[in-house]
């Protein structure tokens, strides 16, 4: 791999020289290991590596259900993954679990707020106490709709998919006790993973970045309420994107830096300019992972609930016979009909769910659970996925990896003497989603919009 020379150049002003040629050989020269995370609510490890066909390369030490891999699969053909069973993501970027578990003791409101294309929020769902809400932002509306599908494959029922912009979001009156920002960056840590990373990169766009990161923050710092924690992260080793934009935030805002902890045994880089500011560096040639920067700050303060009204404005609260059936534990959740779509919200969350919904512009809340058409609810895919799904209300057909993938295709699919009616197809024993059967044929009722175009 060809680096840019400014690149080098900044690098070389960065490290000890020796340091700095091994961070160099270990970009240009040394594949990225893979790892995946697994979803605590879904599965256990050997589920995992059977349907992958692959092993274990050991366990990441920073992050809970985490494991490297002795090669990288075919992913998409697993069905596994559709399943929300575990997520492919990047080792370094786990190290959120400790910022998380260094700020959060309790029931927290907490924003992701640059949160496509889902890894940390799927995370941070998992490690999150009962009683918390999570809202998963993305600007971009694309990268929103990839962000809602992993959300609903994970299962959550405690999480908010929305696409709004750093401003909105700090001028909306919200208050959020940790607001996690993964700020675009220019990408150097991804260089050996992203050769489009290395050729966009130069020192404007470093520059470029920085102010945004800088815009972005001051946007959003009015939503964190006083005590509050900000988890600051990126994917590079510049300074004027990493440190000093810390330094930047405890100068503007009085941001009160908190170390987060570690083990000496994951040789961690702590602040590359030599100063004792409690900032965490990780390096492709010292970690096993990619390049990584994060702080948490806690802005000063303490926090006074206001008296704020919600909104008179009501969504409309229903219940169905199906609603009672299909959801376990249906009497914990409140369920609201918007237009055909019927949503359930955790009930002691409902309130501040619809709030929170309210104010910005909501893909997902909660879990979808159905579409009225006429007198009929059809189960929407989204239950399927959630782990509120009462499974043993639907009939059941287990399917074959060859079945599973032709219905991740949206690919016509027949069962021989399958009752009628809505079927819920399983693989490896866990809900992959549901059909409609005809009798003579079964409507495939996986969200094309999500469908697997990879063959074999």
């Amino acid at each position: 791999m060809e680096l840019p020379s400014d690149f080098i150049n900044m690098l070389s002003g960065l490290l000890p020289e020796g340091e700095a040629a091994e961070l160099l050989e270990a970009l240009r020269e040394t594949p990225p290991p893979v790892s995946i995370r697994l979803n605590p609510d879904k599965v256990g490890p050997g589920e995992v590596f059977d349907s992958l066909g692959c092993s274990t390369d050991g366990a990441v030490p920073w992050a809970s259900d985490a494991f490297y891999l002795d090669r990288r699969p075919l992913f998409t053909l697993d069905p596994k993954l559709h399943q929300g069973v575990y997520y492919v993501q990047e080792a370094s970027s786990m190290f959120m679990e400790q910022a998380v578990r260094s700020c959060v003791s309790g029931p927290v409101t907490f924003l992701d707020l640059c949160a496509a294309p889902g890894g940390k929020s799927t995370h941070i769902a998992s490690l999150l106490p009962e009683g918390s809400i999570l809202v998963a932002n993305e600007i971009q509306r694309g990268r929103a709709n990839i962000l809602a599908e992993n959300i609903i494959k994970w299962g959550r029922t405690d999480v908010i998919v929305t696409c709004n912009t750093s401003r909105q979001i700090g001028e909306s009156g919200l208050m959020f006790d940790v607001i996690a920002v993964d700020a675009p960056c220019s990408g150097e840590g991804m260089f050996r993973k992203e050769s489009q990373a290395v050729a966009d990169w130069s020192l404007a766009t470093v520059d470029m970045c920085a102010a945004r990161q800088r815009m972005i923050l001051a946007d959003i710092w009015p939503a964190l309420k006083p005590g509050g924690f900000m988890i600051y992260s990126t994917c590079t080793f510049n300074l004027s994107e990493d440190e000093d934009n810390v330094r930047w935030l405890i100068g503007e805002f009085g941001a009160e830096p908190v170390p987060i902890q570690t083990e000496p045994l994951w040789n961690i880089y702590g602040a590359l300019d030599g100063s004792d500011i409690p900032v965490n560096n990780f390096m492709p040639y010292r970690t096993r992972g990619e390049g990584f920067f994060i702080a948490l700050l806690r802005k000063p303060g303490s926090w006074s609930p206001s008296s704020r009204s919600k909104s008179a404005k009501r969504a409309a609260e229903v219940r169905f016979p199906e609603l009672e059936r299909w959801v376990a534990g249906a009497d914990g959740f409140r369920f609201f009909m918007e237009r055909d779509s019927i949503y359930g919200l955790p009930a002691a969350l409902a309130d501040d769910m619809l709030e929170i919904g309210r104010l910005l512009y909501p893909l997902v809340r909660g879990m979808d659970v159905a579409v009225k058409k006429g007198h009929d609810l059809i189960p929407s895919h989204a239950l399927a996925m959630s782990c509120a799904l009462c499974a043993d209300s639907f009939n059941r057909v287990e399917v074959s990896r060859e079945q599973a993938l032709s219905y991740l295709r949206c690919e016509a699919v027949q069962f021989e003497n399958a009752p009628k009616g809505f079927l819920l197809l399983t693989f490896m024993g866990r809900p992959l989603g549901f059909v409609k059967n005809l009798g003579n044929r079964a409507n495939n009722m996986y969200p094309r919009e999500w469908r697997i175009r990879m063959s074999v």
